[in-house]
């Protein structure tokens, strides 16, 4: 790379950042002309190039960069002491490049329209509210416990492979897309990640690859939380990059789903949220309504905290710091903590509408 490229590129790394600042302003802007314009068509092209991939492509790619950065490095390694300055100047230059590609293929999502806006949803609710909705999906989460054949101490199992749970995470979609077309989804590509136990480690259950346009989901989590992160990460594929909103839509995917089972995995999941931002509210009402909660229910969410904490270690602490500056830097302000903004949207979503 000559030098005046490298120069070029490293002034165009901070000329990026203002004018995505800039773009904070105009969300409309963003969604209209990137979101619901060019993002459907460069997504569509990447699942239908590397969707048949029987394997994760992005796992691959994520590999053979972290080779070449390190190869790069130690070839690269006295240059730092002869000339620091175009060391770091490459560097900064291929970030640059990395940080264009990434909001072109994806990243300007951050900056569209809140899902609560194009929803005409409040953002905010009361704590009766959040009683009201709390205690209405455990009711139903009982109910389909018990609908399945599960005596109420039992925790249940889904009873579908991994692969027969990505075939059926489509269904929900394609009800949605009826009441929401912005939430049409296909064609598939997602795949179990080949970095599973890396991902557990890190403390998470998936991941969108922007630069192949896959859906990657950790095969070791358990069979509850598989249907709801497969739908999480599809969220993401169809252009909704904010952790909470993709949260949101994988309930409204899961809950439209014509498998029980699927629709119990998503009932439980968002009941979880609930009750835990019930416990922040109001710590006696959350002891008192946790005790009509059916015990086999508690016991999958008991599984999946053993599960996490079986795996926990330091290097996850500083995964999930990187992760939440992550999230703050592109326009989730309140980082890891955003994630309680989808109890907002099922609380307001669902006051009027039944279970």
């Amino acid at each position: 790379m000559q030098r005046r490229t490298r120069l070029i590129l490293t002034f165009l790394l901070p000329v990026q950042i203002i004018v995505l600042q800039i773009l904070k302003n105009f969300p409309e802007f963003v969604e209209t002309y990137y979101s619901r314009g060019l993002y459907p068509v460069l997504s569509k092209m990447s699942r239908y190039l590397f969707g048949w991939i029987p394997f994760s492509l992005g796992d691959v790619f994520y590999l053979l960069i972290a080779i070449l950065a390190l190869r790069w490095v130690f070839k690269n390694y006295n240059r730092l002491w002869k000339e620091p300055v175009w060391f770091f100047m490459d560097i900064t230059a291929t970030l640059s490049i990395v940080y264009f590609v990434f909001n072109i293929l994806w990243g300007l999502n951050y900056y569209r329209i809140p899902l609560h806006t194009s929803l005409d949803l409040a953002s905010d609710y009361t704590t009766e509210e959040l009683i009201s909705t709390t205690e209405r999906l455990i009711a139903k989460s009982n109910e389909m416990h018990r609908q399945l054949g599960y005596a109420d101490t039992v925790k249940i199992e889904l009873p579908y492979t991994q692969k027969e749970m990505f075939q059926k995470s489509i269904d929900g979609y394609q009800k949605l897309e009826n009441e929401f077309p912005n939430l049409a989804y296909s064609p598939r590509s997602i795949k179990k990640s080949g970095w599973s136990l890396g991902l557990t480690y890190m403390g998470y259950s998936g991941y969108y690859n922007p630069f192949s346009g896959e859906a990657q989901v950790n095969n070791l989590i358990k069979t509850y939380k598989f249907p709801v992160v497969s739908c999480h990460e599809e969220a993401h594929q169809i252009g909704y990059a904010r952790e909470n909103e993709a949260n949101f839509i994988a309930t409204l995917a899961t809950l439209h789903n014509d498998d029980p089972y699927i629709q119990y995995a998503g009932y439980i999941f968002a009941l979880r949220y609930c009750i835990n931002e019930l416990a922040r509210r109001d710590l006696e009402k959350y002891e008192e309504t946790l005790t009509t909660i059916n015990p086999g229910i508690l016991e999958s969410y008991k599984e999946m905290r053993d599960f996490w904490a079986s795996y926990a270690n330091p290097f996850e602490t500083f995964s999930k710091l990187f992760w939440d500056q992550f999230l703050k830097a592109n326009n989730q302000s309140n980082g890891i903590m955003s994630y309680s903004y989808m109890v907002a949207l099922v609380v307001n979503y669902f006051e009027d509408k039944p279970f």
